[in-house]
């Protein structure tokens, strides 16, 4: 069994733009801690031993520049820079077109904006993998979750849903490689857009483990969240420091 790990990075950050971060890029190549957040993701799970290749999908316009930072950080040895697509399941989809993977094979998705996730959270997902065919990373739902109905005047409240029965997912997602191209496949026959990779599985009649995430594992949307990521890292390294 190998394990192979996909990060979609084609996206335009039109969020992060919105919210007038200045300089204006796409959220992966901005900066944390004098370093772009796509390479904090890149080194997350060149770290761990099990991990034997990451594809990284990029925008055709940014593919010299991805290999230039892939080679400047040293990992030239794990990742492979693909093209991606004007949509995340576009980009996974050329990704898993580019792996040579078995059917029994591991292979993760993880957004290329999700910087602090730590090799336990990823070693534990690649066991549930194996264990159960596909998992995801989720986090318990801490706040009390209404369903609502969009009207003209603003939302309706129609039910309460039990905490217990929520959870926000977050990245890594992954599959045995088989069951994920199937997913894909069939999404794509069906026209169908899913909003992340359990989606798709699911809609493929396949049942998905959820193992469990933290708080710090966030995406990196708004201007705001660099500033948290920010503190994190600083914190990281001081812990580094002073364990020195």
């Amino acid at each position: 069994m190998r394990v192979f790990c996909i990060l979609p990075a084609a996206g335009i950050g039109t969020r992060m733009a919105a919210g007038g971060a200045t300089p204006v890029a796409p959220k992966q190549f901005l900066t944390i801690a004098g370093t772009p957040i796509l390479v904090h993701s890149l080194r997350a799970f060149a770290a761990v031993p099990r991990v034997e290749k990451i594809i990284v999908a990029v925008r055709a316009t940014e593919m010299e520049r991805v290999a230039a930072q892939v080679a400047e950080f040293g990992l030239t040895e794990k990742v492979v820079v693909v093209t991606g697509g004007d949509h995340r399941q576009e980009s996974v989809s050329h990704a898993l077109a580019a792996l040579d993977c078995a059917e029994d094979d591991v292979v993760l998705v993880h957004d290329a904006v999700r910087p602090l996730i730590d090799s336990a959270t990823i070693e534990r997902t690649i066991d549930a993998v194996v264990k159960h065919g596909a998992a995801i990373v989720g986090l318990p739902a801490v706040d009390t979750i209404k369903q609502v109905e969009r009207t003209a005047d603003g939302a309706i409240i129609t039910s309460t849903i039990p905490r217990e029965r929520v959870v926000q997912a977050q990245t890594p997602q992954g599959a045995l490689c088989g069951l994920m191209r199937k997913a894909f496949a069939e999404a794509e026959a069906d026209g169908f857009a899913g909003t992340d990779e359990a989606s798709l599985l699911e809609r493929a009649g396949v049942q998905v483990a959820v193992v469990a995430g933290s708080a710090r594992n966030f995406k990196v949307t708004q201007p705001g969240d660099l500033e948290l990521a920010e503190f994190y890292f600083d914190v990281m390294s001081k812990t580094l420091a002073g364990a020195k």
